[in-house]
């Protein structure tokens, strides 16, 4: 059997092969299979969506197809051609900084701007961070999240393979985004790509990661890792764009730690997958330190999308702000599940939390599960949130207007979302204008309607 042809299922032997793969040091073999018997002794959630058609035997949980490439010509033309649709060499020649992508289990391209590397920005695939700078690495590998935080943390701890490493040093501003592309091309195939940002002293750093696979009949599973550490006065905004087939679980985990006065933004847009269960959070660790989330979820009929986020405020003068929307359309479920919590030590903090649900018919559904806790007199918390249909009378006026029904629905979730669209770079807002105008399209069971 080829060396990079595995079997489906996990099993010690599995994480060894892993190792030997990629050369890794023995530190790196124990950390996996200690995370390997957290996995084991883990229970799923007992809350959320439904996950008892998850089938850990009968996913492959690692496919590699070569080695990376430096030149977007030296990659496969079958690969090359998957990426070439969404449009990577493009983004990458018109605005970014950086770029790599991944399929499946590995990175396959992957390349730095000459003008940020004389700067001495690193970024690297996740292995090149350990193998090149090993003691960055180490100092701050899991740091943020534990392979005990929850079950998909373990697994992910135990077979991760491919994701990025990004250091940013003391004073660099990176003006321009760096970006990874995330596909999965396989079928009953796991992905758990790792994440590894630090953001230096004063520095300014804006990823962004884009999620794509195909449609397939049995179920397929990504459960990342994403760890930021944020230092004094550090800027550091995260950007995803999901749009994962509907057979795909997205089980991630994403957090980033503020130090003093520095500040983390995460910006996701999440409208694929079967399942989602994504909380990206900040513990904000020191003063004057602010995190943000914007998010939005639209389900579509045979997607659940529990979303939302986790501010943990442990110093003062710490601020926060969740702003939420969700969309559900045909049977969808989109729910925000979300914590604020400001500790006793958090003095004079303040926290902000919106979460706001919108229904395009009768058979969708939108839940609302906020839990905010205040610990201390000096520090402010505010919440609001709301559920509304779709406003028939909205619809007949911009109707009378000269719009069909589908424009009118368009122009109504478009300016529902618009806070989260408005943040994203310009080719990623036509992107998602786009993605909803497909799923808009469909009659709620997934299939087009004709609207000429």
């Amino acid at each position: 059997m080829d060396k990079k042809q595995f079997p489906k299922g996990i099993t010690e032997d599995v994480l060894r092969r892993i190792c030997q793969i990629k050369e890794e040091p023995e530190w790196m073999l124990n950390f996996r299979l200690e995370a390997f018997k957290i996995f084991k002794e883990k229970k799923l959630p007992n809350w959320g969506p439904d996950l008892s058609e998850l089938d850990f035997d009968n996913i492959t949980y690692y496919k590699s197809d070569g080695n990376a490439f430096d030149s977007w010509e030296e990659v496969p033309e079958d690969i090359k051609q998957t990426f070439d649709e969404i449009g990577v060499p493009e983004h990458e020649k018109k605005f970014l900084a950086g770029v790599s992508t991944q399929y499946d289990s590995e990175i396959i391209y992957h390349k730095l701007k000459q003008k940020w590397s004389n700067s001495g920005l690193i970024f690297e695939t996740i292995e090149g961070g350990l193998r090149k700078y090993p003691e960055i690495f180490k100092k701050y590998f899991s740091t943020v999240i534990a392979s005990d935080d929850n079950k998909f943390a373990a697994l992910n701890s135990a077979v991760w393979s491919g994701g990025s490493f990004v250091y940013v040093p003391p004073g660099v501003k990176m003006e321009i985004p760096v970006e990874t592309y995330f596909r999965i091309n396989s079928k009953d195939m796991g992905q758990f790509e790792r994440t590894l940002i630090i953001a230096d002293k004063g520095s300014q750093v804006h990823y962004i990661e884009g999620c794509t696979a195909p449609q397939y009949s049995s179920n397929s599973l990504h459960a990342a890792v994403v760890e930021v550490i944020a230092l004094e006065d550090a800027y550091v905004r995260y950007t995803t764009i999901q749009n994962w087939a509907k057979n795909i679980y997205n089980l991630v985990t994403k957090r980033a730690i503020a130090h003093k006065s520095a500040r983390v933004e995460w910006v996701d847009c999440n409208i694929g997958s079967k399942v989602t269960m994504k909380y990206p959070g900040v513990v904000l660790v020191g003063e004057g330190a602010h995190g943000e989330v914007l998010s939005m979820a639209l389900a579509d009929s045979g997607q659940e999308l529990d979303t939302g986020s986790k501010m943990i405020h442990l110093a003062p003068n710490t601020s926060s702000m969740i702003d939420s929307r969700t969309v559900s359309i045909g049977s969808g479920v989109a729910t925000y599940r979300g914590i604020a919590k400001i500790t006793s030590k958090a003095l004079n903090s303040k926290a902000q939390v919106e979460c706001d649900g919108l229904l395009l018919n009768d058979e969708s559904v939108s839940n609302a599960y906020p839990h905010n806790i205040i610990s201390n007199d000096s520090s402010k918390l505010e919440h609001e949130a709301s559920v509304s249909k779709v406003d028939e009378r909205a619809l007949a006026y911009l109707q009378s207007r000269g719009f069909d029904e589908y424009q009118a629905r368009k122009m109504i979730v478009s300016g529902f979302v618009d806070n989260v669209i408005e943040q994203l770079p310009m080719e990623y807002s036509v992107e998602l204008e786009r993605l909803l105008e497909i799923i808009l399209k469909r009659d709620g069971k997934g299939h087009k309607k004709d609207l000429a």
